[in-house]
């Protein structure tokens, strides 16, 4: 007897029996009547020791990401955690940093602890070497893997992401139907959502009659001070740019400092376009205009389909869907 008879007994879905076990008050006094009732007839002990051993199951998944201080991957653990609990299940943590042995480590640990399900927060976890990505192949064999805004293909894992190339082409094309002649592009990596971000941006600007875009973009690793920094280099090393697209939110906030440092009207000198829709471009002055990549919806249909594959629903592998441009005051306006 495990959770999935409980529940086909009982006539109530596995996250029913999952409330039940765990002592959720979001089951009507009726329904868990049910499940117990179920649970006493077969005698079924729902204690934790004999779910890890006799159900493979602790209702616990585990999170990988690298930075849990960056905004988007902040953002993304709040709102996993948020979904988890109310399938009544419970979450481990691991931020790993950047490193391949590291992540492996993290993971190792996590399948040690016998996880029923494993979230990635990010593409940076996507290797460019395809051997590199054996690690998570692999315990996708056991275990379902979930990666957050990024895809790797492999059976039992699924990949969740927003479109990004056309994301940034089309707020790129707004920054060009805005006025601006001679945008640049600041990021940070070049993992697989960075990359479609970039190809989003050339390929506008290849629409607009530029040709030598790939000269136009700046790699700015570093806080949001050293963003500043590399701006008046690009500035003193004779380029001229009318705007800024950047990846991430706090990369556009650095371009605004840039901006006011150098005495420039935003956004009729000047224009500048975020990325991550993150508290960052409403907290800045004047607040700026950034790509919502939706990532609270991005969470709760991971977790949605985490329990159906549960379930044993057949689920396409790669869930994609579109973000959308929040207009702030660092673009003009028509």
């Amino acid at each position: 007897m495990n959770i999935y008879d409980i529940s086909k007994k009982a006539g109530v879905s596995i996250a029913t029996v999952s409330r039940v076990l765990n002592g959720s008050d979001k089951v009507s006094n009726t329904t868990r009547k049910k499940v117990l009732d179920v649970i006493e007839e077969y005698r079924y002990t729902p204690n934790a020791f004999a779910r890890s051993l006799g159900l493979n199951s602790m209702y616990t998944v585990g999170i990988l990401c690298s930075d849990s201080s960056d905004v988007y991957q902040a953002q993304a653990i709040y709102y996993l955690e948020r979904e988890l609990k109310k399938n009544a299940y419970a979450s481990m943590l691991c931020c790993t940093g950047h490193q391949l042995e590291e992540k492996q480590k993290c993971l190792q640990l996590l399948i040690s602890r016998n996880v029923d399900a494993v979230f990635f927060i990010g593409s940076h976890f996507v290797e460019e070497s395809p051997e590199s990505n054996d690690y998570i192949i692999e315990t996708a064999k056991k275990t379902p893997v979930f990666i957050l805004n990024g895809e790797l293909k492999g059976k039992n894992i699924y990949s969740i992401l927003c479109d990004d190339y056309m994301a940034s082409k089309d707020i790129t094309d707004l920054i060009f139907s805005h006025g601006s002649t001679s945008p640049i592009y600041l990021y940070r990596t070049l993992n697989y959502s960075g990359k479609k971000k970039i190809h989003g941006f050339l390929k506008s600007c290849e629409n607009h009659g530029i040709t030598t875009s790939e000269k136009r973009l700046f790699s700015c690793p570093g806080p949001l001070d050293k963003t500043c920094t590399i701006l008046e280099n690009i500035k003193e090393s004779g380029l001229y740019f009318d705007s800024v697209i950047s990846a991430d939110d706090e990369l556009a906030t650095g371009a605004v400092k840039y901006a006011l440092h150098n005495h420039l009207s935003i956004p009729e000198d000047f224009q500048i376009a975020g990325y991550n829709n993150s508290v960052l471009s409403t907290c800045s002055t004047p607040e700026i205009t950034t790509v919502d990549n939706r990532v609270e919806y991005m969470c709760v249909t991971s977790v949605s389909l985490m329990m159906q594959v549960f379930q044993g629903q057949d689920l396409p592998t790669k869930n994609m869907f579109s973000g959308s441009i929040i207009e702030h005051n660092t673009t003009r306006k028509g």
